[in-house]
């Protein structure tokens, strides 16, 4: 009688010799051609269907210490009672070194447009803001302006990341303004459309379109999910 010691031994050795004789009979794969250039092509792709339900809370709901421009203009309507829907896309390239929005809106005047951000976030949460559509790195973008039928589109780089922060001041703009890489070190922000593509993935990515009626909480919101 063999031994068990003896057995598991033998059953080692053969089991080697049949994986290296394997990978010699298999042959080099030839679909996995190395292209740089493929990294600026279009890789992963997130939409958001925008609706006043996603929103986290009512206008009326406005904390007392919130700052007058982030307060309403104009009349508000309840959640339940606007008409406002939305589209989105957010495209990344392969290497990730860009990204690109795309977005419908209908019931909506543009006239009425005030912000328009990508904020990082869940669901219902108020989160900082990582994109401003209404500040690029040259300067103001005219968001009205730049709806045109009802569509806006924009590139985002690094640089609109970096100009989110660079342009907040006080705590308002400290709590507001900028994502953390990670949650326990406030103070350390995403900066490269790499680390924004990751809270993509984690499903903590929104837009959200305020309007003069609706400029707190926002007129429309929509969490972004992957395009399968």
């Amino acid at each position: 009688m063999f031994s068990l010691k003896f057995i598991l031994r033998i059953s080692a050795i053969l089991l080697v010799g049949i994986t290296q004789s394997l990978a010699q009979s298999v042959p080099p794969r030839d679909d996995m051609v190395l292209r740089p250039d493929a990294g600026r092509e279009i890789g992963r792709i997130y939409q958001a269907w925008l609706t006043p339900l996603q929103q986290g809370g009512e206008e009326a709901d406005t904390p007392a210490l919130v700052p007058r421009a982030f307060r309403s203009t104009a009349p508000s309507v309840p959640r339940n009672a606007r008409q406002s829907r939305g589209h989105a896309t957010l495209a990344f390239t392969r290497e990730q070194g860009r990204a690109y929005a795309h977005v419908k809106i209908e019931g909506i005047d543009p006239k009425d447009i005030v912000m328009f951000h990508i904020h990082c976030g869940r669901p219902g949460q108020l989160g900082p803001i990582l994109v401003d559509f209404g500040r690029t790195p040259k300067g103001p973008r005219d968001l009205p302006a730049s709806f045109v039928n009802g569509e806006f589109s924009a590139e985002i780089t690094n640089e609109d990341l970096v100009a989110v922060t660079e342009h907040s001041h006080g705590i308002v703009g400290f709590l507001t303004a900028g994502c953390p890489i990670i949650p326990s070190i406030p103070v350390d922000r995403v900066k490269t459309i790499a680390g924004m593509a990751l809270i993509a993935e984690q499903g903590e990515l929104y837009y959200n379109l305020h309007t003069k009626g609706q400029t707190f909480y926002g007129d429309i919101r929509g969490q972004l999910t992957p395009v399968r």
